[in-house]
């Protein structure tokens, strides 16, 4: 393994990171700016009520999203498996 090999990995490994965790971090922090607007319009400003939202939005993209993010992590560790063995 030379050093061309070894950094393409690292940003190959950086990007798969960005793929897993990006959906979860936008939609949350959608939900909470929309939260945000709601309880500056109503004037509640009760913390637990964005937690549980956004912890909601969290679970529900692991449960439909969970088996590609598995499937991503594991075709990205064959990979470097592989490379590891040439």
């Amino acid at each position: 393994m030379n050093t061309a090999v070894i950094t393409d990995m690292m940003q190959e490994g950086m990007w798969v990171v960005i793929q897993i965790a990006a959906p979860m971090l936008l939609l949350s922090m959608f939900v909470g700016i929309l939260l945000s607007i709601f309880q500056a319009v109503t004037q509640i400003h009760e913390q637990t009520l964005s937690f549980v939202f956004k912890l909601t939005v969290v679970v529900t993209i692991l449960l439909l999203n969970g088996g590609w993010m598995m499937d991503k992590l594991i075709e990205y560790t064959e990979t470097l498996y592989t490379l590891i063995r040439s």
